[in-house]
């Protein structure tokens, strides 16, 4: 089983048709926003609604983070010897929002600027009953 990390509840679901992140949509003006927020920062606008975001989209910038990262909040490998570095990076869905998320691929000569993106879940850890503790992730498109 698939439990989705805590802390994503309001920013995650899993859908038979694959996980979706929720965000906002402010009704006045139009502007998206990701986490669900209940006020508009572009407007100021208070009416809005709460949609799923798109799957697909374009790496817009990203790094490698190459060490663990202080525990808590993170909860992934901490242990320097078996971290695996990973990618985080800005994800623009079209005519939405651009999304900070892991991303799978860690490696830089395979990540480029534009490239074509999809929402994953990715594997963080395993829990005590052994359920899969999993994340919102982008992957490269294949082809």
């Amino acid at each position: 089983m698939k439990v989705p990390v805590s802390g994503s509840d309001g920013v995650l679901v899993l859908t038979e048709a694959g996980p979706r992140l929720l965000g906002a949509r402010c009704t006045r003006c139009g502007n998206y926003v990701f986490p669900v927020q209940s006020g508009c920062p572009k407007c100021t606008g208070d009416q809005m609604e709460t949609v799923e975001l798109g799957t697909r989209g374009t790496l817009w910038a990203w790094t490698v983070q190459g060490f663990p990262p202080k525990a808590p909040p993170y909860i992934g490998e901490t242990d320097p010897k078996k971290f695996r570095p990973y990618g985080v990076g800005y994800v623009e869905l079209p005519g939405q929002v651009k999304v900070e998320a892991r991303l799978t691929e860690a490696d830089p000569a395979k990540l480029t600027a534009g490239m074509a993106m999809e929402l994953v879940l990715d594997t963080l850890s395993t829990d005590a009953e052994g359920n899969e503790v999993v994340t919102f992730a982008f992957a490269p498109v294949a082809g």
